[in-house]
Formats: C-alpha cells, structure tokens, sequence
C-alpha cells in the first residue's frame, strides 16, 4: 500500500513538473506575439518610455491608420489573398495528381522519377540561373511568377505518395470493374478519401504562399503586384533607417510616426488572417500529418 501511495505521488508530481514546464514554454512562444501586439495599439511616443508589459497604457489606433492610410497595401493584401488561393489550390492539385501517378506500381520509369525527384531536394541550379530562366519563360514581372514555379513540391509529394499507397488497392480495382479510368478514380474517389492530407499540405503551401517576400523582392519590379510580406519588408526596411521617426515608402501615409510602432502594426496586420484560418484547418492537420509519417 505505502509503495502504491509513493508511486502515486511520484506520478503526480512529474505531471505537476511536466504541466508546469509546457505552459513555460507556451508562455515564452505566445509573450512575444501579445507584446506585439499591446504595443501595436499604445501611443508611439509613449511606448517609447518603456514600462509597457502587458496592456497599452494609451490605447490608440494610430499606427493603423497610418499603415492603412494609402491604398498600395489594399493592392498588396489583394495580390497576396489571390496568391494565396490560386496558388494553394493549383500547388495542391497538382501535386495531388503527380503523387497518385509516382504511388502506382504500374507507372513507366517510376524510379527515375523518384531519383530526379530527390535530386531537387538537396541540389539546386541557383539564383541567377533561376532568374534568368524565368525571365525567358516571360515570368519576371508578372503575377504568374508566384503560381507556376510552385505548382510542384516534391516533399510534399513524398507525404501525399505515403498516403495513397495505404489505400486500399480494392477501390481502383472495383471502380475499374465499373468501367473507371484513372482520372475519374482520382478525382470521385481517391480526392473525397485524402481530405485530411489534401488540409494539411494545403496548410503548408498556404502559409508558404502568404509568408513569402522573397519573390516579390527578386521577381516584381511593378509595385502594383508586390505581396504584403515584401510590403512589410520594405516598411520594416524604411523604419529600421531611423530610429525614432520614419519618412514612409510607397505604401504608406507620409505621416511621421515611431518607427517601432509601424513595424509592429504592420506585423499583426500581416500575420493576422493567416492565425485566423489556422484552427479551421487543424484537426485536419494534426490527422494528415500522422498519417502522412507514420503509415508506409
């Protein structure tokens, strides 16, 4: 009985520590983005005393209005929601479509495929040669810059390839008794079956889709198709040049605010929508990465 009782106690103690430990840890990855935010909505010459922990102490909009103030960041969020739809649904599909051919054991040169395909994900050809390739195929400086070089990515095809191969082989075969080609079975049955995989790599290109500034800095010279990210970076960029006023860049009121206070009000305005959809999609993530590491 006195061993039970220690072993109880014992247990209960390591959950006390564990438990203890994760909201630590929970505590150091979610302070920064609340600091974040409470100073985005205090007085920027207040906030410049310090002090503020954990509410504004002169709650004001300023810094929003500011950064909302001029239409260009309209465009820059209207090109990066585009981006973002087009961009995850065409990348899913396609990769979807290029995994289902790769996981069937019938497919002709299958394993050059698979070769050629992990070749990419360790070598590349580099910046220049890529610039340069895409300004041949008429890509630089227009909105397809951002869709057809992401319609494929092969780690992605590795985890959705992991997911149709433990699907059972008797739905093809009796869809094809029925007189099914392959490209009904894919889109009426094997599609329908992979909604937890289809959301989580969704999820991935997504995210990928929203967070790049990369391409808009390399491959846009229009200002009229730069994404929000490369918005913030050039703001970011602009306000890191003074340390207590900044002149705004194209894109934003030429008022003069702190220079802290429009990088952190762009910085929410930026993450935002993108928080936002994330717990829509995460019982369908948690599921699909399971699935798509441990099975196969």
């Amino acid at each position: 009985m006195i061993n039970s009782h220690s072993k109880l106690n014992r247990m209960h103690t390591s959950d006390m520590l564990l438990t203890g430990i994760m909201l630590l840890i929970c505590f150091l990855a979610l302070y920064p983005v609340w600091y974040t935010l409470i100073l985005s909505f205090n007085d920027s010459s207040d906030a410049m005393r310090g002090g503020i922990y954990w509410w504004p102490r002169k709650f004001t909009v300023q810094s929003y209005v500011t950064v909302f103030q001029d239409k260009s960041i309209i465009k820059a969020f209207n090109i990066t929601i585009w981006r973002t739809l087009i961009g995850t649904v065409t990348n899913v599909f396609f990769t979807a479509m290029v995994s289902y051919a790769l996981s069937r054991k019938t497919l002709m040169g299958k394993k050059f495929y698979l070769i050629i395909g992990t070749i990419t994900m360790f070598f590349g050809g580099g910046l220049i040669p890529y610039f340069i390739t895409l300004k041949n195929l008429k890509l630089y400086n227009t909105f397809l810059v951002y869709i057809i070089p992401a319609l494929f990515n092969f780690y992605n095809a590795i985890i959705f390839m992991s997911f149709f191969r433990d699907m059972p082989a008797s739905l093809e075969e009796s869809a094809k008794l029925d007189g099914a080609n392959d490209w009904t079975i894919f889109n009426r049955i094997i599609l329908p079956l992979s909604k937890p995989i289809l959301a989580t790599i969704a999820l991935f290109t997504g995210v990928y889709h929203w967070n790049d500034y990369f391409c808009g800095v390399m491959y846009i010279n229009n200002p009229d198709l730069q994404p929000i990210q490369t918005f913030l970076y050039r703001v970011v960029a602009s306000a890191s040049s003074s340390k207590a006023v900044v002149a705004m860049p194209a894109g934003v009121s030429a008022l003069q605010v702190s220079s802290q206070s429009v990088k952190l009000a762009t910085m929410v305005v930026t993450t935002a929508p993108i928080v936002c959809v994330y717990p829509f999609l995460q019982k369908y993530f948690v599921k699909g990465i399971m699935i798509g590491s441990i099975k196969g």
